[in-house]
């Protein structure tokens, strides 16, 4: 990991980089794994003329590339990858405790049509080629709930105009949160950034995979929503 540097300084509206203390498995994971499953060319440190990245390359065909914007713990992405095969997921996560989860899920489950980036989504999102992504998630972003921090969400202008950019037309971008500020965010500015709303309520997707964030929410007796959007 010693040369690797995912962060640019000149991007700080995440939360924190590190949790407790890896276990030795995890450290493991991250030594032995994240190196063949994240994609080249998105730090500044790699590329730092930003030039446009082929999804292709990632994969090793052109298969439909899907987006998950902050993973978790990967639950959702690990399920979607076993469940659809025939495309390729690249997930985006900063937290590095969950990095290494996500990267033992791999390993358990055995999937390959997945790629890493263990690192900002907007850092991507600047190297990927327009319309590249055919679904994007944002499951259970953190909420932000101050009032004055409510421009690090990820569903504001400088997040969504360029994911607009990056995804296909008629592509879907779902968006999953227990918290109603949250929600009532995202339909205002998503919408704002370009794309229409397809639903929104508290019944999932048929295929949805419920994540441990979306499981704390329910023991604490909050409310899931879910709400599809197209490009």
């Amino acid at each position: 990991m010693s040369e690797f540097d995912p962060t640019p300084p000149r991007r700080n509206f995440y939360g924190r980089r590190h949790g407790k203390t890896l276990r030795q498995s995890q450290k493991g994971y991250l030594s032995e794994d994240l190196g063949s499953l994240r994609p080249r060319g998105i730090t500044t440190a790699e590329n730092p003329d930003r030039t446009p990245i082929d999804p292709a390359a990632i994969f090793g065909d052109a298969r439909p590339v899907w987006l998950e914007i902050g993973f978790g713990g990967g639950e959702h992405m690990v399920a979607m990858a076993a469940r659809y095969p025939d495309i390729g997921i690249i997930g985006c996560e900063p937290f590095i405790n969950g990095v290494a989860m996500l990267l033992g899920k791999i390993r358990a489950a055995g999937v390959s049509n997945v790629s890493v980036h263990p690192g900002d989504a907007r850092d991507l999102m600047d190297v990927l080629p327009d319309g590249s992504i055919a679904r994007a998630f944002l499951n259970y972003p953190d909420p932000w709930p101050k009032a004055r921090h409510h421009r690090r969400r990820f569903v504001t202008p400088e997040h969504l105009i360029p994911l607009y950019r990056v995804m296909a037309p008629g592509a879907e971008f779902r968006v999953a949160t227990d918290i109603p500020d949250y929600m009532r965010q995202t339909l205002e500015e998503v919408p704002a950034a370009g794309f229409t709303l397809v639903h929104e309520g508290p019944a999932p997707w048929d295929d949805w995979h419920s994540t441990r964030y979306e499981q704390k929410a329910l023991r604490e007796g909050r409310v899931p929503h879910y709400a599809t959007f197209r490009r």
